[in-house]
């Protein structure tokens, strides 16, 4: 089994494991003792953590969005694709089929790059694509009708 999915497997495990073995977990990965708080809590975090010994330490950006949703997940709430502020993290393929044909553009720090080429909006790409004016996050499934 490869890194990759030894550590997804083992960031899946964790919503089953019960609260005691989620605090020896969290003993082992931080060598501190677990908090006292819920699974809501601990859960995100030893999941960062587990990724995070594995891959590698977050840029300081995506790390404060992933602390924000924790402090959601915590807090009972749910989430969604709107607290990334509308864009996907960086490195994202989006891929849309349309009229047969697959397209595939790469979320970039400055952008979107499709064929080669940085776009600022998806909007644009999607004009590029279809001919038409589109909403680019409604093209690309991100955002679905009436959405705000």
């Amino acid at each position: 089994m490869n890194k990759k999915s030894s550590t997804i497997k083992q960031v899946l495990a964790l919503q089953n494991q019960p609260i005691q073995e989620l605090k020896q977990l969290w003993q082992q990965l931080f060598d501190e003792p677990a908090p006292p708080y819920q699974k809501n809590y601990l859960i995100p975090r030893l999941a960062h953590r587990l990724q995070e010994l594995a891959y590698g330490p977050m840029t300081e950006k995506p790390a404060a969005t992933l602390d924000a949703m924790a402090n959601q997940m915590e807090k009972g709430k749910k989430f969604s694709n709107h607290m990334l502020n509308g864009k996907p993290a960086v490195g994202t393929k989006l891929i849309r089929e349309y009229q047969g044909v697959n397209y595939e553009v790469l979320v970039a720090e400055d952008g979107f790059v499709y064929r080669g080429q940085t776009y600022k909006s998806l909007s644009a790409i999607a004009r590029r694509i279809t001919g038409t004016r589109w909403n680019g996050p409604l093209f690309f499934g991100l955002r679905t009708r009436g959405a705000a």
